[in-house]
């Protein structure tokens, strides 16, 4: 039996994790269980699977956790020493799946403990890769990826030697304004942004997939877990979402992963590594998909690729500032205080005005973050104003 944490369980991810859990419990023992402030799907999960420790981010959430809990054995606990505990709780696989910089020190934490630790939130490994490799190679901890795309290189690579790949090809929907103009794109609306036209997903990574920041960030991810040159990396449009990710080899070959659009597919993967198991997904039907379809991504629609392949190659705190002002930018464009092409403006104007030395440690990636955002959100009242 495999003893499982999950840090953002009541997130898509964590929910879709804890259905493949939930389905095979003479498989799975749940360790931990953390929200930020759900208490009542943070309870209720935790019920359902016998859960040792809940937690809440959030302290004030901690009196309605512990009623919602009364009368079982699951301990409740709040805060966000609290849920560093809880990755350190000593699971054999854990889940990282906190959203933000918040998941940045719980990931550290899980990873410091030595066992596998699966990466679905982007933050830990764009704002601090250095020092997660560095925290893995000191642990012994294996690190997976849950990201769809990464997960499929990470299949298609299987344990090949760096020497004889020649390319990863990471793959992009295009998200629903693939085929627009700029000038059309002008106009979008937050609820047009959030409407993926192949993946469920929440708001925030739905936009960034709508600007292609999602793939610029997943460029700077894929540079981090896999040992290839940056230039190495190239990304192609494929609108049926279908082939996750590619890997071309010296030899001319080229492998590629294909599966159903659903993430319990790639989590299933890491779940179950170095094994395999059953999914309550139905197989791909090709016959049915027709056709595959790959174009290259248009640099002038969508800018945001252009800025992350220049915050990695630049290294140090430039791509922290990458995402921290994307984070803020998304954000003013949900509330409705910016435009959608103004989310790239932003980024760029915060990477032109802010560039401090690498951080060094946690604390200093945190420092960045944070005064990443307040040049961002500087420019979003200039914006405003």
């Amino acid at each position: 039996m495999r003893t499982v944490t999950i840090l953002g369980a009541t997130g898509s991810i964590g929910t879709s994790t804890l259905d493949l859990v939930e389905r095979e419990p003479d498989r799975f023992r749940v360790v931990a269980l953390t929200a930020n402030c759900d208490v009542e799907r943070l309870a209720a999960a935790a019920r359902r699977t016998n859960a040792e420790l809940a937690v809440v981010a959030d302290e004030s959430c901690l009196p309605a956790l512990k009623a919602a809990l009364a009368g079982t054995s699951t301990r409740a606990a709040g805060g966000a020493a609290a849920i560093c505990e809880a990755a350190r709780a000593g699971a054999d696989w854990t889940m990282s799946a906190i959203v933000g910089c918040a998941g940045l020190g719980p990931t550290l934490a899980a990873i410091e403990g030595g066992g596998t630790v699966v990466i679905a939130n982007k933050e830990p490994l764009v704002s601090a890769g250095e020092l997660i490799l560095a925290a893995a190679q000191a642990s012994g901890a294996t690190l997976l990826p849950a990201d769809s795309e990464h997960n499929a290189i990470f299949q298609c690579l299987a344990g090949d030697r760096p020497a004889g790949v020649r390319r990863l090809i990471l793959t992009a929907s295009g998200g629903p304004f693939r085929s627009w103009t700029r000038d059309r794109m002008a106009s979008v609306t937050p609820e047009q942004a959030v409407a993926h036209p192949n993946w469920s997903m929440g708001a925030k990574i739905s936009v960034d997939s709508a600007t292609m920041m999602n793939k610029g960030l997943e460029l700077i991810e894929a540079a981090r877990l896999f040992p290839v040159d940056p230039e190495a990396i190239d990304i192609v449009v494929h609108p049926q979402s279908a082939v996750h990710s590619l890997v071309e080899y010296v030899d001319g070959s080229m492998l590629a992963q294909i599966g159903p659009s659903d993430m319990r597919v790639p989590i299933a993967h890491t779940l179950a590594w170095p094994d395999r198991m059953a999914t309550p997904m139905a197989p791909l039907d090709l016959v049915a998909l027709g056709r595959l379809e790959f174009e290259a991504p248009d640099p002038v629609r969508f800018p945001a690729l252009a800025l992350a392949r220049q915050a990695l190659g630049a290294g140090g705190a430039r791509p922290a500032i990458l995402n921290a002002a994307n984070e803020v930018a998304v954000e003013a464009f949900l509330k409705r205080r910016c435009g959608f092409l103004e989310i790239a403006a932003i980024v760029a104007d915060t990477l032109e005005r802010y560039d401090p030395p690498a951080p060094g440690d946690v604390d200093g990636v945190l420092a960045v973050d944070g005064e990443a955002r307040r040049f961002a959100a500087e420019r979003v009242e200039d914006r405003v104003a």
